[in-house]
């Protein structure tokens, strides 16, 4: 009689949140987009720093910041006879002219073609920037806004836009071969740009990329359709070790309208990742990097071929490329981040290239440099002074350590975005538990107006009664103390066993245990944690915001520290008394896929199982610029790639593996996840797979990803679920167990 009122007991208690609560379906999520927050879309600030536009309903609407009202219409696509869709917008340096573009068709992850076309505000004229319109890229007017630059297939042109003649400034460009005015596939991915061309300040000159990817090796992707046989994409893909393209800067001289070489990739300099003007007439500033990204040379260069260092670095790993380089009008001086001090911070240099003054200091990171306010002597930046899982926002003067000052600080992530005149700031702020809020601050930091708190959707979290995300730390075997977060399901019980699903990603300088709202993961996180499950996501080495030292330790070993702490986070979950440790997952998509991998693998004997979404299997099949960045080449460091690569252990696999993957993946490519199946079908281990044909790394589109998160969710409960009728209760229901149970 007490067993059976024991029994009882326990199935009522766990039964209580389903009654107590409504529960979330992966159709509330993933179908219905119940729980999308509303967002602010991003400010397009105008030069006053008082108002800013938005495009509404095919206008172009402009408000004041300060009271949220609108002021005026600025452009209304339905009274022009030339366009029927405004898809974006960017104003001229002195507002007087936009460029509009429409149509967009995406390439890679940046990079899109698309009509584009100019708007004169004061004579109310539409122009077309390309006849015809279509397949062209990166339109961009000089400051003056008398010209208009743009690529089409792979050649740059200028349009003259008071007399509409279009004048080539190459002619060479070819697909597959040269790409003028644009960036490669690698140098958009890694680098982080696709825009390939840079009109100088006085509008006289252009200086642009030029890629020959002659010698750089094809990846085929095939598409598969209504038709007999299936579509073929081909493009330049470097691979590890493999030949890059050919890259040289050249600046086009538009009164004389000739072409200068002042840069060229060679033995000793690999990479060009940024260019950019400097104030000083004709002076184009180029990033100089070898191909091990340990040394970076910024270098001053002009169209009559001198050329000088301005700035130099060096690592013993790698150096993180970055655009916080600000040239100030009134000084010969430049403001630039570095980690040269071993965490991030923002120095003030001379243009003859001595250090003036390093300008923040500390044992915390700079994780965003908003911009520097020249006329009042200050710059603004982001960063994790409190502790890593959190974000600050700070003004300091340029005078030195004295005039720092914190504008928002409240426990969370707090972003912004500042108006051209820094006089105000729209705050963005959220945890894991409350939704963004967005507020409108001025320099001071004292609040204008509130935009947006997302009531509804913190009315939806006591709807369906979301469990509290919990901050956590420990120490590792090795004293190392890792952060992790932590969502108990409702009713928890310590008395109780439950089963964990960690989520993983753990990449460089990334972070996944930050306090900061987690978007639709977080609701699938949440629905799991109805049905019984506990969720846990650590931070490994390598990972963010705790400096130079953590992040890059796991040079040339990719994995090795970033699985042995994520299997002491697992069994330091599995000393606790409520958590089952037979029945701990983990899950993770792209470096995260390659994480679940290798711990599902090495840590057999800890993970029961383990989804792997777009996972990189092997590092000689990702691209060269990212993986030689962290792990040189197979040549160099073959025993790194043979330890680290997850295919290399498939017969290791003892739990449950699901493998995961887009097969338009452009990025990750499917071979990963083919060549891993190989490894296991020969090791003759079993496994799940899913592929989703025609859809790239972020496997979306329809249904595809509730089509995904269902497979996902039944398999945890297919491998992870407490074994049923164990104590008399309903099979299926309950995902915990008495703690009374024998534990292995």
């Amino acid at each position: 009689m007490n067993k059976i009122c024991f029994t009882l007991g326990i199935c009522l208690m766990l039964l209580a949140p389903v009654f107590g609560q409504k529960a979330i379906t992966l159709e509330n999520i993933w179908q219905d987009y119940t729980f999308i927050p509303e967002s602010v879309p991003g400010f397009t600030f105008m030069n006053d720093g008082q108002h800013y536009t938005r495009l509404e309903n095919n206008k172009i609407q402009k408000y004041d910041l300060r009271t949220g009202k609108l002021v005026a219409t600025l452009l209304d696509a339905g009274t022009l006879p030339d366009i029927s869709e405004i898809g974006a917008y960017r104003f001229t340096e002195d507002e007087s002219k936009i460029v509009l573009s429409n149509n967009a068709e995406s390439i890679y992850r940046h990079s899109f073609t698309a009509n584009f076309f100019v708007y004169d505000r004061e004579s109310n004229q539409l122009t077309a920037i390309f006849p015809g319109g279509a397949g062209i890229r990166l339109a961009a007017l000089n400051p003056q806004g008398t010209k208009a630059a743009f690529v089409q297939a792979n050649n740059l042109y200028i349009k003259d836009l008071n007399t509409g003649k279009i004048e080539p400034v190459t002619t060479d460009g070819e697909i597959n071969k040269i790409i003028n005015g644009a960036t490669d596939w690698v140098y958009e991915e890694e680098f982080g740009d696709d825009n390939g061309f840079f009109w100088s300040p006085d509008g006289q000159q252009l200086a642009y990329y030029r890629f020959d990817e002659s010698a750089v090796r094809e990846f085929t992707l095939t598409n598969y359709h209504d038709g007999s046989y299936p579509d073929y994409v081909t493009f330049k893909y470097p691979k590890v070790g493999e030949k890059n393209s050919e890259v040289s800067i050249h600046i086009y001289d538009l009164a004389s309208g000739k072409t200068r070489e002042v840069a060229k990739t060679g033995p000793e300099w690999e990479y060009f990742p940024r260019i950019k003007w400097t104030r000083k007439a004709g002076e184009l500033c180029v990033f100089f990097m070898n191909r091990h990204q340990s040394k970076l040379e910024l270098r001053l260069l002009n169209f009559a071929g001198t050329s000088r260092t301005l700035l130099s670095e060096s690592s013993p790993y790698y150096i993180d490329i970055h655009d916080n380089l600000y040239f100030l009008k009134t000084k010969d001086q430049f403001i630039w981040t570095s980690e040269l001090a071993g965490w991030n911070h923002a120095y003030l240099y001379n243009m003859d290239g001595s250090l003036a003054e390093q300008l923040t200091t500390g044992q915390w990171d700079i994780t965003q440099f908003y911009g520097l306010d020249e006329a009042n002597g200050t710059i603004y930046y982001q960063a994790a002074k409190q502790n890593p899982a959190q974000r600050e926002i700070y003004s300091q003067e340029l005078k030195g350590r004295g005039g720092s000052k914190m504008l928002a600080s409240e426990a969370g992530t707090n972003k912004a975005q500042f108006s051209s005149t820094f006089d105000y700031f729209v705050l963005t702020f959220s945890t894991q538990n409350t939704p963004p809020t967005y507020t409108v601050l001025d320099r001071q930091s004292k609040r204008v107006r509130l935009i947006e708190e997302n009531e509804d959707l913190r009315s939806l979290q006591q709807t369906y009664g979301v469990q509290p995300v919990t901050f956590f730390n420990f120490k590792t075997s090795e004293d190392i103390q890792l952060n992790g977060y932590m969502i108990k399901p409702p009713n928890f019980n310590e008395k109780m066993v439950y089963p964990v699903l960690m989520y993983v990603y753990g990449g460089p300088g990334s972070q996944t245990v930050n306090n900061a709202w987690g978007g639709q993961n977080y609701w699938w996180f949440q629905m799991l944690a109805q049905q019984g499950y506990i969720i846990v996501s650590v931070d490994n080495r390598g990972t963010g915001a705790r400096g130079e030292q953590f992040k890059k330790m796991t040079y040339q070993r990719l994995g090795y520290y970033e699985t042995i702490d994520q299997t002491e986070a697992a069994k330091y979950l599995g000393r606790l008394g409520y958590v089952d440790a037979r029945r701990i997952g983990i899950f993770g998509w792209s470096y995260g896929g390659y994480m679940a991998s290798s711990c599902i693998l090495k840590s057999n004997d800890v993970f029961k199982a383990a989804i792997a979404v777009a996972p990189v299997t092997n590092w000689k099949w990702y691209d060269s610029i990212y993986t030689e960045r962290y792990m040189r080449t197979v040549e160099e460091n073959e025993e790194g790639y043979r330890q680290h690569s997850p295919v290399y252990f498939a017969d290791q696999l003892k739990g449950s593996y699901l493998l995961v993957h887009g097969m338009g993946d452009d990025n990750v490519h499917f071979q990963n996840t083919a060549e891993m199946a190989n490894a296991l079908i020969m090791a003759n281990k079993q496994f799940d797979t899913y592929f989703y044909p025609n859809r790239n790394h972020g496997i979306s589109g329809g249904p595809t990803r509730l089509h995904l998160y269902t497979r996902m969710t039944d398999f945890l409960n297919e491998k992870l679920k407490a074994k049923p009728n164990v104590t008399g209760r309903p099979a299926g229901l309950l995902r915990a167990e008495p703690m009374q149970k024998t534990r292995e």
